[in-house]
């Protein structure tokens, strides 16, 4: 009896280990579907959780004969997406795929839906630039070491040109990889610069967490937009002059981030016009207290329109900071400060940001 049970069990664990290693997922066909499968014979629900959902609820896989979960949406417009599973009420990423999204708190997956001709983010047979991962001991975060990825474009290490910096911000819970590995930041900006779109810059994403993420803020303590503001002014920006060949000056400066990134750049920029000639905020985390906070240059709209050379602002209609962005706009036409208002299509995520990174760095450095 013992040894009937050995053998049944070692079947058991075998025909998992087969389903396991022959597992696809996600599998994208070329009518832009994706499957996402997950292996869990013992769950009772499994819930999959994608960026391109927004407010929809999390749809339900079903389960098969070998205890493989499944289930088949799209058609998806071809870009890069992050997905996990709820297995009984805990969040993983996919097991079987290898594309992890590195997050600043847990982990998620990544599926790509390739355009049937290479899209504006995709790698093209054009001249690509670099992502360098610069390591630098931080002063104003206790002594941190933290990555900054930078990117610089193709004849950087040809020439010995300068070149404006663009400071590209990251959204809540995300990483200094983020831009690169989930927008293709590197790609937008290699195809525009095949097309002659923009101007050759180097971009600077540095990890926007200045503080523990979801570590409550202590009272009187520093907040992590503060905190952040006095990293990126005092050992970015320095690290950044320092090591690469930038031009100097606030209109060889520009700014520019998504959610908490926009709330940032907006909050950054606009504080040290001294620095940034350029801010955007892609669906951004707006400060509550904009109006207040930026009194003086919206009583100024003379002198403020003289600074900015570029203030843009986009977000999708479906997104939940929509109203903010909108609000932010309405403010600023109150005022008689001149901006750009890029309403679209879409939700909280890279495809949308994407779109924006394409049309905002052409208007750059002109």
């Amino acid at each position: 009896m013992t040894m009937y049970r050995t053998l049944s069990l070692a079947a058991v664990f075998a025909v998992a280990s087969w389903a396991q290693a022959t597992l696809q997922s996600p599998e994208v066909s070329s009518d832009h579907h994706v499957t996402f499968r997950i292996l869990a014979p013992k769950a009772s629900e499994v819930t999959l959780t994608g960026d391109w959902l927004g407010a929809t609820p999390a749809p339900k896989l079903s389960k098969d004969e070998r205890g493989v979960w499944s289930i088949t949406l799209g058609p998806f417009e071809p870009s890069i997406y992050i997905y996990s599973f709820t297995v009984d009420g805990v969040s993983i990423p996919d097991p079987v795929n290898p594309r992890i999204k590195l997050r600043a708190r847990t982990s998620a997956s990544l599926v790509e839906v390739k355009n049937d001709t290479p899209a504006f983010w995709e790698a093209r047979d054009v001249p690509h630039g670099t992502v360098e991962i610069n390591w630098e001991k931080s002063k104003a975060i206790a002594g941190e070491t933290r990555a900054i990825w930078i990117y610089t474009p193709p004849e950087y290490a040809k020439t010995t040109r300068r070149y404006p910096v663009l400071y590209l911000l990251h959204g809540s819970n995300d990483t200094a990889a983020g831009w690169t590995m989930a927008g293709n930041a590197n790609f937008v900006l290699d195809n525009l610069l095949a097309e002659r779109k923009a101007l050759p810059m180097i971009v600077v994403m540095p990890f926007g967490h200045a503080t523990p993420f979801g570590v409550p803020v202590p009272q009187g303590g520093v907040t992590n937009d503060a905190l952040f503001e006095d990293y990126l002014l005092k050992d970015v920006i320095p690290t950044v002059e320092a090591r690469y060949r930038t031009s100097r000056g606030r209109e060889n400066r520009a700014i520019a981030g998504l959610s908490m990134g926009g709330g940032q750049s907006l909050r950054i920029g606009l504080a040290h016009l001294d620095l940034f000639s350029a801010v955007a905020s892609f669906s951004g985390a707006v400060p509550g207290d904009f109006e207040t906070r930026f009194a003086a240059l919206l009583k100024d709209p003379q002198g403020t329109n003289k600074q900015i050379k570029t203030l843009w602002i986009g977000c999708g209609q479906q997104d939940s900071l929509f109203g903010r962005s909108r609000n932010l706009s309405e403010l600023l036409t109150k005022y008689q400060v001149k901006h750009i208002f890029h309403p679209t299509d879409g939700v909280h995520n890279y495809t949308v940001w994407k779109k924006y990174l394409a049309e905002y760095a052409p208007l750059l450095f002109r």
